[in-house]
């Protein structure tokens, strides 16, 4: 399927690894020019020189953190004119509710609700005027099955869902979309860093943890990076142009709820 978005231009916020970077490189296969972000710089030319490989769209690298107002300056110094968005940052680590002072949450609500909103904010008029916009957030699923040890980012990332739903209506006849992709235990980096600790205290191996998060997934298996990205690129589509305020799950069939 042409998904109609070849030439387009994205903004993939800290897209060097893991999700962010499943989803630049399904947009960057689709002929899409995309700006890719992160902390590391080597980390993220390692990235964009994965990315060239597709012989495609272009591929510009800004590094910086999206919490600060200098990265998402010149996020939109290099692609002063997105067609698309996505918004990703690593969320906070689990703990303990009573550990939590008001610093935690503060970081938490910066770095995973306000700076995707402010980028939101700083992309979506030239959209409207456009009369083409697709605006994608990578949240959790515990936005909607919450659990105490992720409340940090569970928090935070409600928000965003919330203010992103009532923008979602205002430019939807615009041809502005935006959803939200709710990925759970996807095979990168961060499941790694959960298999650790399962071994740190549970006192199994490495093999054992991976298996234990398996089973918690009615699919039973971990889900695997390009499967986010292409769900990303599809709602990034021309075809997709009904499909907004949404929050899919990626999750292997896993989520409980109707709604």
């Amino acid at each position: 399927m042409d998904l109609g978005i070849k030439g387009k231009n994205a903004i993939i916020a800290a897209s060097s690894a893991g999700l962010g970077f499943a989803c630049a490189e399904s947009l960057a296969k689709e002929g899409v020019n995309v700006v890719i972000n992160g902390r590391d710089a080597d980390r993220l030319n390692v990235a964009a020189e994965k990315l060239r490989l597709t012989d495609t769209g272009s591929v510009t690298t800004v590094v910086g953190d999206i919490a600060l107002d200098e990265t998402r300056a010149a996020l939109l110094n290099a692609c002063p004119r997105p067609d698309i968005l996505i918004t990703n940052n690593g969320g906070p680590p689990p703990g303990r509710f009573q550990d939590w002072g008001r610093d935690n949450w503060l970081s938490a609500v910066d770095s995973n609700m306000l700076a995707p909103l402010l980028l939101i904010r700083d992309v979506l008029e030239g959209m409207v005027e456009r009369k083409f916009g697709r605006i994608i957030n990578i949240t959790s699923a515990m936005t909607k099955s919450p659990l105490s040890p992720m409340g940090l980012s569970s928090a935070a990332r409600t928000g965003l869902m919330s203010v992103a739903k009532g923008l979602s209506k205002d430019v939807a006849s615009s041809n502005v979309t935006i959803n939200n992709i709710l990925p759970e235990r996807i095979n990168t980096d961060r499941q790694l860093g959960m298999a650790k600790l399962a071994v740190q205290f549970k006192g199994i191996t490495l093999e054992e943890a991976y298996e234990e998060m398996a089973q918690t997934i009615a699919a039973k298996r971990l889900g695997r990076p390009e499967e986010v990205g292409d769900t990303c690129a599809f709602l990034c589509s021309a075809q997709a142009g009904f499909i907004s305020g949404q929050s899919i799950h990626l999750d292997g069939g896993s989520y409980d709820g109707l709604f």
